[in-house]
């Protein structure tokens, strides 16, 4: 119950709780109405500005509003103080998600940290990938552990999580797997020491009464790319082959000594004498099909260097000229290009 106080006419009064007087009833009736005319106000305005907008889109033949991010930025935050409901009754330029979106965006992008973002962890290095998956293929029983150990004695750190995910993106199996299957490059190094090749060419050499055709013979190692003239003549025949042979396998300094297959063209030079001879001191002549250079590739790419960076920049004066320029060139090609360590 409401105290009483008493007025300047000795009346009593209700007063409030807090000793506050309530506004008289003509004063409360005046805000209201003051009131519900600022809101009638604010809707003809609304109303107005609603069918101003609506009218600058007709002139604008129905096309679609293009709005920048400035534009953007202004109505989302004053959509957002607005609110859903109020923007239902207003928004006309856009729905009221579409703005509150714009404005979730506005939020989103002030709080984005990726252009700051320092990158993760740094990628494994491509050269560094390609050795992991050389060892891997030739040394088919390292396992991850044996790998890891290999790459840091060359200076490479390398986790053994990281070894096991390249592996298993080129698709290479583990170690239990891997023992079982060996492809054909891994069982042809594993042999190279094994095998020698033997090819042909032809220089034309100038002589007393005009050009001469001679024939150089030569033998290269697979497992090394070491080079050996074997011979030079203006026509082989059986019997110089027959001597070639056994040049080559001389017990002091024969070329293929311990050569269990030499790999050689269906050129008709290297007759049944050659291979006899070769066969009887344990080496075997191994006849490539015809028309197949890139199974003699070692040798074919030789004869392309010798001829590119030496033969084809001379005119040979003579035999004795084309054996001191093919000796000349020998020596340059080992002492620039070396001889590789057997596989």
């Amino acid at each position: 119950m409401k105290p009483l106080q008493a007025d300047g006419r000795g009346r009593r009064a209700a007063v409030s709780p807090k000793g506050e007087t309530p506004l008289p009833l003509p004063v409360r009736f005046l805000a209201a109405w003051i009131g519900v005319w600022l809101g009638r106000y604010q809707q003809q305005l609304i109303e107005y500005q609603r069918e101003e907008i609506q009218m600058l889109r007709e002139k604008l033949g129905g096309r679609r509003l293009r709005f920048g991010d400035g534009d953007r930025r202004r109505l989302a935050v004053l959509g957002k103080k607005l609110g859903r409901r109020a923007l239902g009754q207003v928004a006309t330029v856009a729905t009221p998600d579409t703005i509150l979106r714009w404005y979730r965006e506005l939020v989103a992008k002030k709080y984005d940290g990726s252009a700051k973002r320092r990158p993760g962890r740094p990628g494994t290095v491509a050269g560094v990938a390609r050795l992991l998956m050389r060892m891997a293929r030739e040394n088919p029983s390292w396992g991850y552990t044996r790998l890891r150990g290999a790459l840091k004695n060359l200076g490479h750190e390398l986790g053994r999580n990281t070894i096991k995910r390249i592996l298993q993106e080129q698709g290479i199996d583990p170690v239990p797997t891997r023992k079982r299957r060996y492809s054909w490059e891994t069982i042809i190094r594993a042999h190279l020491g094994a095998i020698s090749a033997a090819d042909f060419f032809t220089v034309e050499v100038m002589g007393l009464f005009g050009l001469v055709r001679m024939y150089v013979f030569f033998v290269i190692d697979l497992a090394n790319r070491k080079v050996a003239v074997a011979g030079i003549c203006r026509q082989p025949d059986a019997l110089w082959m027959d001597q070639m042979a056994r040049n080559l396998l001389d017990a002091v300094d024969g070329f293929l000594r311990g050569k269990r297959y030499l790999l050689v063209d269906r050129d008709p030079l290297y007759t049944r004498e050659f291979r006899a001879a070769l066969a009887r001191g344990g080496t075997e002549v191994v006849r490539l099909p015809a028309r197949s250079p890139n199974l003699n590739a070692f040798a074919e790419r030789f004869v392309l260097s010798i001829r590119s960076e030496c033969l084809d920049r001379i005119i040979p004066l003579g035999e004795w000229h084309l054996r001191r320029a093919v000796s000349e060139y020998l020596k340059h090609y080992h002492q620039r290009y070396g001889t590789l360590t057997p596989s």
